[in-house]
């Protein structure tokens, strides 16, 4: 299933306490509260948003790649209260060899609140359920051991540091991955599919595995 065509039906899913759904321009106040941050970006690729503007104008674009193989991250909306606390999502999806690469970001108002890993059992299961993928994996910088948790939480294994991989921010920066495949998330979270592919407003339940960051 390509991605676009995935976001074409407008896909949104629930956890306990998240709503993941399309980025919107109504987001516009929210992603510029926690993207203008320096501790926001500080271990990922992109600079803090200088203005409300440039979120906006992000926002747009974001839409129109949506239509694309480009882009392809879900809004996380707190369910109480609708407000959108950051994304998660496919940073790339390789469809010949049935792998996936995901990525997040989270307000640092929501920091150690197990949101993070509740976000990223959601995508997992999206992945595993909805696409049948083989292995799902995700990047982080080693000094981001917030990051590596969650991703341990959420049963992935770390596989190696590459030294040097990436020049980020004009500074040559190593990467770490972690990894889950297919047989092993269902040896985690069982075969019973967690969301009802049929329905485009499908509920992704998650029950307490006892962690809570």
């Amino acid at each position: 299933m390509a991605l676009a065509k995935f976001f074409s039906k407008n896909p949104r899913y629930e956890t306990e306490r998240l709503l993941l759904r399309k980025i919107s321009t109504e987001d516009t106040d929210d992603m510029y509260e926690y993207a203008c941050l320096y501790e926001t970006s500080k271990y990922l690729l992109w600079e803090p948003h200088p203005s409300p503007a440039y979120t906006a104008d992000l926002i747009r674009f974001l839409q129109k790649e949506y239509l694309t193989e480009r882009y392809s991250d879900f809004a996380i909306v707190l369910k109480d209260c609708g407000k959108m606390i950051g994304t998660v999502g496919f940073t790339s999806y390789d469809e010949k060899n049935s792998v996936m690469e995901v990525g997040y970001v989270i307000s640092p108002d929501y920091w150690h609140r197990g949101i993070a890993t509740e976000a990223l059992k959601a995508i997992l299961s999206i992945a595993f359920h909805e696409f049948g993928i083989h292995r799902v994996e995700a990047k982080y910088m080693p000094e981001n051991v917030h990051s590596r948790s969650v991703m341990e939480k959420c049963g992935m294994t770390y596989e190696g540091t590459a030294r040097g991989k990436m020049l980020i921010k004009g500074v040559r920066r190593d990467i770490a991955y972690c990894s889950i495949l297919k047989d092993e998330y269902f040896k985690i979270y069982g075969e019973k599919p967690c969301v009802n592919a049929a329905k485009p407003r499908g509920i992704l339940r998650f029950f307490d595995h006892g962690d809570k960051n």
